[in-house]
């Protein structure tokens, strides 16, 4: 069964003169532990560069102060930890009970490795009653077991690159490569997710539409553009959009906000906190286009 292509982007609405933060969302971002700070920063950080209202990192308390220095507009949140630093699995007890404050939320980045973490995050996709986004450790700690999927109780964005989702449909990378659209929209499908097959001409699909992007460039490999990406696609969720048009926009944002940032950097010298940086650039060109 072929999906049905989608060419046309949603339209984000004009904000009402009396609007305030908390008119745009909410967004809880998940993740952070040592050495990979930067991941939930950058995401928090294109989440309210994409317009969510209100945006807290929750991460674990031992790199909390360093979070928290690294950015201002984001509150944070510091939750139990490993040895590691990641988050423990009985994170979970204090995670489930501040959900309903939030809009939407986005699990992974910079979540790592550690099978308390796994634990942590196998538990928690079940019991999600909020849109989320999941990205980057979040999905290889959800790839070794995919079947929780089929617990989900709220829509759910995946963002995998070629090898994470290679890892998440159990085929090797070059198979996923082979066939891009296919194996992402069988996957889709089959758990009922969006998934953003993120590479050349990303693919957004959820099983049934499917959309394939047109912007961005090679100078976007780079280390954290996945993190900003999630935070875009979170801010949309926060805003309305519904999961598949959030990830839509979501993607054809990110990838403008690239070419602009390459524009200016090059594309050698690129890298993610630019693209952020573009963010506003890139929304002002959209805007004008849908005027």
């Amino acid at each position: 069964m072929s999906a049905r292509m989608i060419t046309e982007l949603p339209v984000l609405p004009p904000r009402d003169p009396d609007s305030h933060k908390g008119t745009f969302g909410k967004g809880l971002v998940l993740g952070g532990s040592e050495g990979m700070t930067g991941a939930a920063v950058m995401c928090a950080d294109a989440a309210l560069r994409s317009g969510a209202g209100l945006v807290t990192i929750g991460t674990p308390c031992g790199v909390l102060p360093i979070i928290a220095e690294k950015t201002t507009c984001p509150t944070t949140r510091g939750f139990p930890q490993t040895d590691a630093k990641s988050f423990a699995a009985h994170a979970l007890l204090d995670v489930l009970p501040l959900l309903p404050d939030y809009t939407a939320a986005a699990l992974g980045p910079g979540i790592g490795r550690h099978p308390s973490t796994e634990w942590f995050v196998l538990n928690l996709i079940p019991r999600l009653e909020i849109p989320t986004v999941i990205d980057a450790d979040g999905l290889n700690n959800l790839s070794t077991d995919v079947a929780v999927l089929a617990r989900k109780k709220a829509p759910i964005v995946l963002t995998p690159h070629p090898a994470e989702m290679g890892r998440l449909a159990g085929i090797p990378t070059a198979d996923v490569q082979r066939d891009r659209q296919c194996v992402a929209e069988s996957f889709a499908r089959k758990h009922g997710v969006v998934v953003v097959l993120k590479g050349n001409r990303t693919v957004v699909t959820d099983g049934g539409s499917s959309y394939i992007n047109g912007t961005g460039n090679p100078g976007m490999a780079t280390g954290g553009a996945g993190d900003v990406l999630t935070g875009v696609i979170l801010a949309l969720l926060c805003q309305g959009l519904d999961a598949f048009h959030a990830a839509q926009l979501g993607v054809y944002l990110h990838g403008l906000a690239g070419d602009l940032a390459a524009a200016d950097k090059g594309q050698i010298s690129m890298i993610a906190t630019d693209i952020l940086d573009a963010l506003p650039a890139a929304f002002r060109q959209y805007q004008g286009k849908q005027s």
